[in-house]
């Protein structure tokens, strides 16, 4: 059966140039494509559309409102495709990777999220393999979910995590097997993928960069910094706490600091500092403390997940006790729930 893919460029490292300032991100990424993958590749190749955002971006420039606007060019495009690749920059392809998978919810076609370390224009590049295997994942296998590619490796994007500045090897999923065996065939982990939905659920809300906000906890930290971070348009904090979800216990304000937020419902997350493992408040009585202030246990939710899904429930206007309910509990399989 033929297969058609919608490629869009937002831009980031994959498709940059050199300047006197460094790398650079520009359009015309169709053109370097033609010369960089060879005839005898792209003669293989599925057919595919590249859409390329007028507006380029490096995406550490990347903002909540950038995460909607990819969500609605595909959802715009998506009865028209067989499966979608966004090419994005390395930085923050995570956290895109995280929110589209809160914005389209329900996903019955791959969405496949990738970019690379070293720009396509170069000699020597990791860009033209990335490119080429995520239209491949695209266009030929049933993935009914937000992924991301890189390097050989396929994560459910809200699972990943830059792990390394530099190295072909940037991307992990440090609580969740990855979906696939990527070598010289592609080996799908069907038992962890998310299983084929009846209908999409798409939710594309107005989202608000100004309502979720991260602290992460260090040694003596002031009560005050929470009172600061709490005060409106502030709906929802996460607080990164140490090991399995400790804090200062025996400080008196700061634990006072977090309850007058959560008065003012403010929902209080509470999330490790740790790459691996989860939060289970109730281990130490440092943590359980935390809990009595309000602060909500996020499992194994990445740092990139839990800012991604506070945003969405925020733009979906659900009241901070909804909101508090909804972290805890799986939205698009960003969290691991512990049976005792």
């Amino acid at each position: 059966m033929h297969k058609s893919i919608l490629i869009i460029y937002t831009g980031g490292t994959i498709g940059m140039v050199r300047s006197p300032m460094g790398y650079i991100p520009v359009g015309g990424l169709q053109k370097l494509i033609d010369l960089k993958i060879p005839p005898r590749i792209a003669v293989d190749m599925p057919s595919y559309d590249l859409y390329e955002y007028p507006d380029p971006i490096d995406s550490s420039n990347i903002r909540p409102q950038d995460w909607l606007r990819i969500a609605r060019d595909i959802s715009d495009r998506y009865d028209d495709y067989d499966g979608f690749v966004v090419l994005h920059g390395t930085d923050t392809m995570a956290y895109t990777a995280s929110a589209l998978s809160f914005l389209l919810q329900g996903l019955t076609k791959p969405v496949i999220v990738t970019g690379s370390q070293i720009p396509l224009s170069e000699l020597r590049n990791d860009a033209q393999s990335n490119l080429v295997t995520a239209i491949e994942l695209a266009s030929s296998y049933a993935i009914p979910e937000v992924c991301l590619y890189f390097n050989g490796h396929l994560l459910r994007g809200n699972r990943s995590s830059k792990l390394k500045a530099t190295g072909f090897e940037a991307f992990e999923s440090p609580n969740y097997p990855e979906l696939a065996n990527v070598g010289i065939y592609i080996e799908l982990n069907h038992s962890v993928l998310l299983p084929i939905p009846e209908a999409t659920n798409f939710q594309l809300p107005d989202y608000d960069h100004h309502q979720v906000r991260v602290i992460s906890l260090y040694p003596g930290m002031e009560a005050e910094v929470i009172r600061l971070l709490a005060q409106p348009p502030c709906r929802a904090l996460i607080l990164r706490t140490y090991g399995v979800g400790n804090g200062p216990s025996m400080d008196k304000e700061f634990l006072k600091a977090l309850e007058d937020a959560h008065h003012r419902d403010v929902a209080l997350v509470n999330l490790t500092q740790c790459t691996t493992g989860s939060v289970k408040s109730d281990s130490y009585a440092a943590g359980s403390e935390l809990a009595r202030t309000g602060l909500v246990a996020s499992a194994d939710m990445t740092v990139e997940a839990a800012f991604t899904k506070l945003h969405h429930l925020c733009a979906m206007q659900l009241s901070a006790e909804e909101i508090r309910l909804q972290v805890a509990a799986p939205l698009a399989g960003e969290l691991t729930i512990k049976t005792e």
